[in-house]
């Protein structure tokens, strides 16, 4: 039998064998243990979960539990875990957003995958799971945020400080260029301008302390995402492809121009995977089968997952109800859940060691 003193270091040791489904660590290695401390003739392990989790709090919580329990039999233990989002890691190559946490760039190399649907139910999935959240269309010559959003009515007026107030959609703390213009009419401006207006949007919008921003990219790698990836503290980006060949070769590029500019890639998500049939229920593969998580081995990123080719999030999107809102126990919100936990986990899993927290021993 242990001596008192030596519990602690025991039980750390065992929580080092549960691992934690989203960012692919032991909770020692994610530094998810907060403090290991004696309680109620037993003892009691607080976790802290550095990223947007929702019920899968619980979950951890009782599959550690449960574990120590097996390996402890007659022992008390009871484990607790909790949400706590921290700051990013300080950033000094590049001016940081007022009022904003970490930033995700959501990319594809070219148009029609499904970006922008992906970026705005990532985000929404992101806040549902307890996190502040905000998101920025980048795309000014076809924002589409504020139609998937379901907005109406006139824009954001700036206040006395020249800021300009978010559009709050569903939970989220929401700017575009589309707020400011009527929706048919064009954007006809040159590079500089783009780029000029973005960063404008960017730092001049109050965001108001969100945990994370969302950007959504437009296609390509030009003039607004190298902007974007020199000027902004980018936290990470993700890509969005579809499955083909033609669509791969882009997203390839895309990952790429995010490596030469030293934004970490936090993994890649295969849009439109394969078509289920609404009469039949006939699945199939109509752009090529397992393109995204070859392309992900073969340039050593996560394959952050997959998401069906479903006419019911076209259908929500156009009415401007995303399918993390219009359904949010279905299935294909679940898809989003759990990619949004795998690329936020990521975060955290590949923060500097100084940025976890201190495991406690505490004497009661």
């Amino acid at each position: 039998m242990a001596e008192p003193a030596e519990w602690p270091a025991r039980i750390e040791s065992l929580l080092g064998e549960v691992q934690d489904v989203y960012s692919g660590c032991d909770l020692v290695t994610a530094g998810m243990i907060e403090a290991i401390r004696p309680a109620d003739a037993g003892w009691r392990v607080d976790l802290r979960i550095g990223y947007p989790c929702g019920s899968h709090a619980e979950t951890l919580a009782r599959l550690a539990q449960a574990h120590l329990a097996e390996a402890l039999p007659g022992t008390a233990v009871r484990v607790e875990a909790h949400m706590a989002l921290g700051a990013p890691p300080p950033d000094t190559t590049r001016q940081a957003v007022p009022g904003v946490g970490r930033i995700l760039a959501v990319a594809s190399g070219k148009g029609g995958v499904g970006k922008s649907t992906t970026a705005v139910n990532l985000a929404l999935a992101l806040a549902a799971d307890g996190a502040r959240v905000g998101l920025l269309d980048a795309d000014i010559y076809g924002p589409s945020q504020p139609r998937m959003l379901g907005h109406v009515g006139s824009g954001p007026q700036a206040g006395a400080d020249g800021r300009l107030p978010p559009v709050a959609r569903y939970g989220l703390r929401t700017m575009s260029v589309g707020y400011l213009v009527d929706e048919d009419q064009p954007v006809i401006w040159r590079g500089p301008m783009v780029t000029q207006t973005l960063n404008q949007l960017l730092r001049q919008t109050d965001w108001g302390g969100v945990d994370y921003l969302i950007i959504d990219l437009p296609p390509g790698t030009g003039d607004v995402q190298l902007s974007l990836s020199q000027q902004v503290p980018l936290s990470g980006a993700l890509i969005v492809t579809t499955p083909q060949d033609i669509a791969l070769l882009d997203a390839r590029k895309a990952l790429r121009m995010f490596e030469r500019v030293a934004v970490p890639v936090l993994g890649l998500i295969e849009n439109m995977s394969t078509h289920v049939c609404s009469n039949c229920g006939h699945e199939e593969a109509i752009f090529g089968a397992g393109g995204g998580a070859r392309m992900a081995a073969q340039y050593a990123v996560p394959f952050l997952g997959s998401l069906p080719l479903d006419l019911r999030i076209r259908e929500q999107t156009d009415r401007g109800r995303p399918t993390v809102v219009a359904e949010p126990d279905g299935a294909l919100a679940r898809a989003y859940h759990e990619i949004a936990r795998r690329a936020s986990a990521r975060l955290v899993a590949g923060a500097a060691p100084a940025s976890f927290p201190t495991i406690r021993i505490l004497e009661d």
